[in-house]
């Protein structure tokens, strides 16, 4: 099956994110792993962090205002074009994406402002939104 012919069902997640970034060197900060949402990754280059916007501390570089839309998994990892599916829509709409992937299931957190044009560039290319009716 073709990726563009693929349509998924996915929900608008309650939460409201930031995007930080931290030093390569820098440890792990306690803030950066509470909450019902939270990802940390290192590399080589920097540490980022996704969390609740609530817990970010003042001074810390990032970047606020991201909303969650989580699709509806579980996906094996050998599954190809999920993500694709879901990115050309929002790519065709000049939505820009931040994706998140965990062992079941992918993650798309795009900006508050563009939540509404999200949806609808998803919605449009067949995809279903539940709860995206809550702001």
């Amino acid at each position: 099956m073709a990726a563009a012919t693929r349509h998924f069902e996915l929900s608008l997640l309650p939460e409201r994110l930031a995007i930080s970034r931290l030093g390569a060197d820098s440890p792990i900060p306690a803030w950066a792993m509470q909450g019902s949402f939270f990802c940390v990754t290192r590399t080589g280059d920097e540490v980022s962090i996704v969390t609740e916007l609530s817990r970010v501390p003042a001074g810390v570089k990032s970047q606020s205002g991201w909303r969650v839309l989580k699709v509806h998994g579980p996906f094996a990892l050998s599954e190809i074009g999920v993500l694709a599916a879901l990115a050309a829509p929002l790519a065709d709409a000049k939505i820009s994406l931040f994706a998140l992937s965990t062992f079941d299931t992918d993650y798309l957190l795009v900006a508050s402002e563009s939540l509404s044009a999200a949806i609808s560039a998803l919605e449009g290319a067949g995809h279903t939104i539940h709860g995206s009716k809550a702001e």
